[in-house]
């Protein structure tokens, strides 16, 4: 299998890194097995979050094969390089095929990257997990590497939110493999890895070298952190209206499809 579209996607995207002088500490690359397969669970913060937790595989010379929404790869800007990449197309209507490849290529020795909060945080904090991430795991037989990346809200995040300023401190920490026992209930797993991914963002968020410019500049912060984010709750408000006026948005194109047809 060529990697030749990824080796490329990795060298244009180090260079924007450099261009936008993205400052960089990644840690735990050790935690990453060399050779094998695992599921690869990372929190969602940014756009960008795909290109960072590869970023930290490529560290280690590993390609991480990411499940991505279908339009992504039929797309005919981004669909060349997604298939050509190897990341694995999830129709949410029809979902038993992509799981199907995804246990193919784990068992193949790949990595497969998800963030089981399926879209972006907007309070910052973790979301609720899906449980894709364990059954993938226990039906492949592989462990669980947990991730967590942070600042990439700073530099492009949903809302419209983007910086090109140059600078932006970017965190990225990997954490100790999650190995489900046998027999182990995928909801159990997901509650382990939850709490491990918790702890994680926790630390980074701590350590994060990047403070608020000032009281404008508290948006990226989670309230915990005395940061101006939605509360946990009020997030999942705004996401839960943003998604319906897509889902009207969407009627309403076909409503005009439709009657143009007749």
């Amino acid at each position: 299998m060529s990697d030749l579209p990824y080796r490329i996607v990795n060298r244009f995207m180090l260079g924007v890194f450099w261009l936008l002088r993205l400052r960089f500490d990644v840690r735990g690359v050790e935690n990453l097995p060399i050779s094998g397969g695992a599921v690869i669970a990372s929190n969602h913060v940014s756009y960008l979050d795909f290109t960072f937790v590869g970023l930290a595989a490529y560290k280690q010379g590993r390609f991480v094969r990411f499940m991505a929404k279908k339009s992504v790869f039929t797309s005919r800007i981004s669909g060349p390089w997604m298939r050509g990449m190897h990341h694995i197309p999830v129709d949410r209507e029809a979902g038993a095929a992509a799981f199907t490849d995804a246990v193919a290529a784990l068992r193949n020795g790949e990595l497969v990257g998800i963030f089981p909060e399926a879209t972006i945080s907007r309070s910052w904090e973790l979301k609720k997990f899906k449980t894709g991430v364990s059954r993938l795991a226990i039906e492949a037989g592989v462990p669980i590497v947990p991730m967590v990346v942070w600042g990439g809200q700073r530099v492009y995040t949903v809302d419209k939110r983007y910086s090109l300023r140059r600078g932006r401190a970017i965190s990225i920490v990997i954490g100790q493999p999650l190995v489900p026992a046998e027999g182990a209930k995928a909801g159990r797993v997901m509650l382990d890895l939850h709490a491990r991914m918790s702890d994680l963002l926790t630390q980074v968020q701590d350590d994060h070298p990047q403070k608020p410019a000032g009281p404008h500049d508290l948006w990226w912060l989670p309230r915990r952190l005395g940061g101006t984010a939605p509360t946990r709750e009020g997030a999942e408000e705004l996401e839960n209206r943003v998604l319906a006026a897509r889902r009207a948005k969407a009627a309403r194109t076909a409503a005009r499809k439709a009657a143009g047809r007749t």
